[in-house]
């Protein structure tokens, strides 16, 4: 294993919490605009300590990289264990700059509690880095846990008027499902003879019985993340009652934890049961497709619709990910950091919205277009990418599944290509009821267009959206190794 640069991912991970730590420290009444300088820094500088271990990163080897390794609880042999490979690398650097967006987004917008607000965020973000980088299965389990007490405070504080319900319905559905995945980590480790090591659970010989029976415990955890049908319900409230940058978080990165535990875990320790129940998963995954694309086409909510969307697009990940083809599993995680750009950027787009009317209610819109024409110039852009257009990012990881659905049955790549209408429908749908037609309020013609902030934070993330569309090669040539191992080792029997 790789050890280049020693305490890098450690860099990584606790340099966002400690500067959510400061930031709750200087958080006193008077202080906002520090708090908020020093949030941006450090989101910034959360960023930028992933800059020499993405330039130095091998994609040609198929081992961990920049490994750390330190004893935390000996009883039980449990190591602060850290390492990375492309699929790691590629979800980190979409976690750290949707950390910077989001503390973009917030600068004029949170009044309340704002240093409470910035440090949620900031811890968050370290944790899900923690995710990313664990080797070790409990630590793992920890982060994976951790990540719900920011998000449940973000929702439950700053949230709408149903936030505690929201709340406490988002922690209740994702804690029930990750308990089931201890239980099988806790037999693995006395199946491994005391190691929690991930690498040494991919190597037990594990029977047939006891496979079926982790799968089960793991997708338990990771369906309710991502999440697949029909345990998606808690997802929309979330979205809806979330503050902007909890939603952009929740979509953009949260949801990326359950695509990423089955590539990490689920596969390479039960492959057999993978293989078994993968027909079950990928019709739930058409179902999550063609189902919630209908339930999407009738929301009056903006938020909501796009939360119902996210759904329908998660899909395609946990499709590429079951019909085992390079091609299906690097559109997967293509689909992973192209949905998190453009979910991001569409729930950045109704922030600016209802910042100015107050309202969510594709309704209460029309006419956008006479007043705001930069803002719908760009919400077009991510419109489009959320319909899949080619040339958009949308496209890349929908197409790359497509095809490797054809490769194992047409008519999963029938449905899969067919419902990109239902996206094209209800995306376009929605923009044309809030920007085009008649101006259909005072309140409409008296918006002003974005401001600089604004307007910088949605070009950045329209570049990124086309440029990905345009030119995918340094996504797919970073996961490329790391997508040949992980089918590797999940089609080698263990029983």
């Amino acid at each position: 294993m790789s050890t280049n640069i020693i305490g890098s991912l450690s860099l990584i991970v606790w340099l966002p919490i400690f500067f959510g730590i400061v930031v709750l420290t200087i958080g006193q009444d008077g202080r906002e605009h520090l708090v908020r300088w020093v949030s941006l820094v450090g989101s910034i500088l959360g960023a930028l300590v992933l800059v020499p271990v993405w330039t130095q990163f091998d994609q040609t080897k198929t081992e961990f990289q920049f490994v750390e390794s330190i004893p935390w609880i000996d009883t039980f042999n449990i190591n602060y264990h850290l390492g990375i490979d492309g699929l790691s690398l590629i979800l980190i650097l979409l976690n750290v700059v949707t950390t910077i967006l989001v503390v973009i987004a917030g600068w004029e917008v949170i009044t309340k509690r704002v240093s409470q607000y910035y440090a949620s965020f900031l811890i968050l973000s370290g944790i899900i880095n923690g995710v990313f980088c664990s080797l070790d299965a409990m630590l793992f389990y920890v982060f994976f846990e951790a990540t719900l007490i920011p998000m449940f405070l973000i929702i439950g504080i700053w949230g709408g008027p149903n936030r505690v319900y929201a709340a406490i319905k988002f922690f209740l559905y994702t804690l029930a499902g990750s308990l089931l995945t201890l239980v099988a980590l806790i037999y693995l480790y006395r199946l491994s003879a005391g190691s929690f090591s991930i690498a040494d659970f991919y190597l037990l010989p594990i029977p047939q019985s006891a496979q079926l029976l982790i799968f089960i415990a793991l997708f338990a955890a990771f369906a309710v993340k991502i999440p697949m049908w029909p345990v998606h319900t808690w997802l929309p409230d979330a979205h809806v009652e979330a503050p902007t940058g909890g939603s952009v978080v929740l979509a953009a990165v949260m949801l990326k934890l359950g695509g990423y535990g089955f590539l990490r875990l689920s596969l390479p320790i039960v492959p057999d049961a993978a293989r078994e129940l993968a027909p079950l998963v990928i019709a739930l995954s058409l179902i999550a497709i063609v189902y919630i694309g209908f339930v999407a086409l009738i929301q009056r909510d903006m938020k909501k619709l796009i939360a119902y969307s996210s759904i329908s697009h998660m899909g395609f990940v946990t499709l590429g990910i079951f019909i085992f083809n390079a091609e299906g599993m690097q559109g997967a995680i293509i689909q992973m950091v192209s949905h998190g750009f453009i979910s991001a950027a569409l729930f950045l787009c109704v922030g600016v919205l209802y910042d100015r009317i107050h309202s969510r209610q594709i309704a209460d819109y029309g006419g956008v277009v006479n007043s705001m024409p930069k803002f719908a110039a760009l919400f077009l852009v991510f419109a489009m990418a959320n319909a899949g257009l080619p040339g958009t990012s949308g496209f890349v990881g929908e197409f790359f599944v497509i095809m490797g659905a054809m490769s194992n049955n047409f008519w999963f790549a029938f449905a899969a290509a067919m419902t990109l209408i239902l996206g094209a429908a209800y995306t376009l749908w929605m923009y044309k009821r809030v920007v085009f037609g008649q101006v259909t309020s005072d309140r409409i013609a008296d918006l002003k267009d974005v401001n600089a902030r604004e307007f910088s934070m949605l070009l950045v993330l329209a570049f990124v959206v086309i440029g990905v569309g345009l030119y995918p090669k340094p996504f797919t040539d970073v996961i490329g190794t790391s997508v040949t191992t992980i089918l590797e080792l999940s089609s080698v029997s263990k029983y």
